[in-house]
């Protein structure tokens, strides 16, 4: 399924998305995480537009052709930064209600705007659960096992890890994509289809900043804080939502218990995907298709 390639400038943003299916289709905006790009969807678009839906792919802010306007405007990949361009974006083109899904940063962006502007969202499909940050407690350790996984972020606090961003970018996302999602058997042609995004010229400043801002080690861009002080509260999130998982995460896998479930005040439902990573909707894009097809009935 070909995609229509696009752009539409926001306050602060160009983004560069993608449109499959009917224009007057139900829209469903789909965001992607670290360290990937569009193509994460690539094969959740035919099942999509099947079921008659408008589906719009945007490059997040530092990957692919998404560009700042300002040179001024900080790089920050903090939170409120991801939730606002989500809505930035819904407004630049013209949509009132749209059905958000997403995982890991772009799971945060689309569980944000659910949250704040519950009127601009239909529906939301969230990979990983409730993906709020909360940053107040962001201070107290996690577990051995959690705190080993999390390296990269560790590196990424020291200017080593900045450097080494920006020199090994491909050799340090293909890791993470190997770690992360370790039954996802991908070649490199779709791996260097992917990275092509990592060349955006603020992709290392986006990353630093949103990973160092998370634990209280950035400051975050001070247009966004009033957004930032309403996700402190961890606000609750009232739309219809699927919550995907998947069984073989390797940043965590699932629980028996769920522990986001509290966050969620209206109709919502968890499903853990078999054998899939981090990157489920590569592995596992029917469970995104079904969860799409659930909430529009």
């Amino acid at each position: 399924m070909s995609a229509e390639s696009r752009s539409v400038r926001t306050p602060t943003l160009e983004i560069a998305y993608e449109q499959s299916g009917p224009s007057d289709g139900a829209p469903v905006v789909l965001l992607h995480g670290f360290p990937d790009d569009p193509r994460a969807y690539d094969s959740c678009i035919a099942g999509l537009v099947a079921l008659g839906c408008r589906v719009l792919v945007p490059w997040l802010r530092g990957y692919g052709g998404t560009r700042f306007l300002s040179a001024s405007t900080p790089r920050s990949g903090q939170q409120a930064a991801l939730g606002a361009d989500l809505r930035d974006f819904l407004d630049a083109l013209g949509i009132d209600r749209a059905i958000v899904g997403g995982y890991d940063w772009g799971g945060r962006a689309a569980c944000i705007v659910a949250a704040l502007w519950p009127q601009r969202v239909r529906a939301l499909v969230t990979v990983g659960g409730y993906n709020v940050q909360d940053i107040a407690a962001s201070g107290n350790p996690a577990t051995a096992a959690t705190e080993h996984r999390l390296w990269y972020q560790w590196y990424f606090h020291t200017d080593r890890g900045r450097a080494g961003l920006d020199q090994n970018r491909r050799e340090i996302c293909r890791l993470l994509w190997r770690l992360w999602s370790p039954n996802y058997d991908f070649d490199d042609a779709t791996f260097e289809r992917t990275a092509q995004s990592f060349d955006n010229p603020d992709f290392v400043d986006v990353v630093v900043q949103s990973y160092r801002h998370r634990y209280g080690n950035a400051p975050g861009d001070p247009a966004l804080e009033q957004i930032e002080r309403q996700l402190a509260a961890q606000p609750a999130i009232s739309v219809p939502t699927i919550s995907l998982l998947g069984e073989a995460d390797g940043l965590g896998a699932p629980g028996a218990s769920d522990r986001h479930a509290h966050h969620f005040t209206g109709r919502y439902e968890r499903r853990i995907i078999l054998r899939a990573g981090h990157f489920l909707p590569r592995e596992a894009p029917e469970a995104v298709v079904a969860a799409v097809r659930d909430l529009l009935t």
